[in-house]
């Protein structure tokens, strides 16, 4: 987890900061780019200390690049080789380090506290920060900075603005020890609802502001591409759109924070978002069908923080959030257990077809969720018979 504040760097200070973030990614567009060329049967790509090496004498051949953070630099070549280690990871893959792109993938990291950075709090709201090179770099003191904070990472974002971010590891949320279990199935129409009825929504652009993103973005298509008007509607469209995101992550914090006091045992649905969330368009040869709806299912799927929430869970509650098999806990009855999809009558109404129960959709699932039951397709548990299969007559025996 990270301690994220606003930085305001002055001008000749964000100057330098622009210069970090363009060597550290060259730097890590040079090391994507060695690795991109070997292949089973070539010499292994050079490892961190090769580069270290390679990295000294280019610095000693180019000024450009020796008038630059030596420290900000070789962290670039650190974090490639993190990140390469967890790629090769069999237990945990991750994936492959891809090329970083100008105004998008804009940072840079330092570590060393005491040696290569320190922080200090100047007044009330307003604290420092050593970047190298730069001197004291002022932020927003909107709460204390983690004394056991080792590294800093500093970045810029399409909105043009500084955040620096204190890595630490967080002391999970204690559990209150109530012995409570709470379902929570995740939606669009509801972003979270809970097995006890709540019901939690991701807050979004308002109507105003989304009317306003369509005129921008219009705008955009019409601008020609280099011309000062068309960066001006990037970065007002930037600023709209880091709005709406600054608001799911404070939804997602609150909520799982106040999910993880209240509930020792936190049940969610299994989902495999980035699979939900996979364009339907296909191909020239074969084109996919509803792709319009399906692009309109997906922004709603990811507007709704399904993956943060869950995400911030596990980091506050660890150990005490469990993946449930998402298979047909819309369509089973959370009081008798029979599984009928015509039960469900709407996005928001569920009423059972066997015993009549009804609930809000939603809810039931999450409840059903709560029980942790494994649904097979004839409504069964894998151990009993299943609730919704016909009796069947016995044959005499002979």
């Amino acid at each position: 987890m990270s301690f994220r504040y606003r930085l305001s760097p002055a001008p000749a200070q964000e100057a330098v900061l622009r210069d970090h973030c363009s060597q550290a990614r060259y730097i890590w567009n040079l090391a994507v780019e060695q690795h991109s060329h070997w292949h089973p049967g070539r010499t292994s790509a050079p490892g961190y200390l090769e580069q270290c090496r390679q990295l000294t004498a280019a610095r000693a051949g180019h000024p450009w690049l020796a008038a630059g953070s030596q420290t900000v630099q070789q962290q670039a070549l650190r974090d490639f080789t993190r990140v390469m280690a967890a790629f090769y990871d069999p237990a945990n893959p991750a994936r492959r380090p891809s090329w970083r792109k100008a105004g998008r993938n804009e940072g840079f990291r330092i570590v060393g506290r005491g040696r290569q950075w320190d922080v200090r709090r100047v007044s009330r709201h307003v604290g420092q920060v050593w970047v190298p090179k730069a001197g004291w770099v002022r932020f927003r003191w909107s709460r204390d900075v983690p004394p056991d904070a080792k590294s800093y990472r500093v970045t810029l974002d399409r909105a043009g603005r500084w955040h620096v971010a204190f890595a630490v590891i967080p002391a999970p949320v204690p559990a209150p020890g109530n012995g409570q279990t709470v379902g929570i199935d995740r939606g669009v129409a509801v972003s979270a609802a809970l097995s006890t009825g709540q019901s939690l929504h991701c807050p979004a652009l308002t109507a105003r502001e989304r009317a306003r993103l369509r005129r921008l973005q219009r705008k955009l298509a019409r601008a020609t591409r280099g011309s000062n008007r068309r960066g001006r509607l990037k970065r007002a469209i930037a600023r709209l759109k880091a709005r709406e995101t600054d608001r799911r992550k404070d939804w997602a914090e609150k909520a799982s924070t106040g999910i993880a006091r209240r509930f020792d045992l936190i049940r969610v649905e299994d989902l495999k978002i980035t699979t939900m969330t996979r364009s339907a368009k296909g191909t020239w040869e074969n084109p996919g069908r509803g792709v319009r709806a399906k692009a309109g299912l997906n922004r709603g799927i990811l507007a709704s923080g399904w993956g943060l929430l869950v995400r911030r869970l596990e980091d506050k509650a660890p150990g005490r959030v469990e993946k449930i098999s998402p298979a047909f806990t819309s369509q089973r009855c959370s009081a008798c257990g029979r599984v009928d999809r015509g039960s469900r009558e709407s996005q928001a109404v569920f009423r059972c077809t066997a015993c009549g129960f009804a609930a809000n959709a939603d809810v039931n699932a999450a409840i059903n969720i709560a029980a942790g039951r494994a649904v097979t397709a004839r409504g069964g548990d894998g151990v009993t018979r299943p609730v919704n299969r016909e009796p069947q007559l016995l044959l005499p025996s002979v």
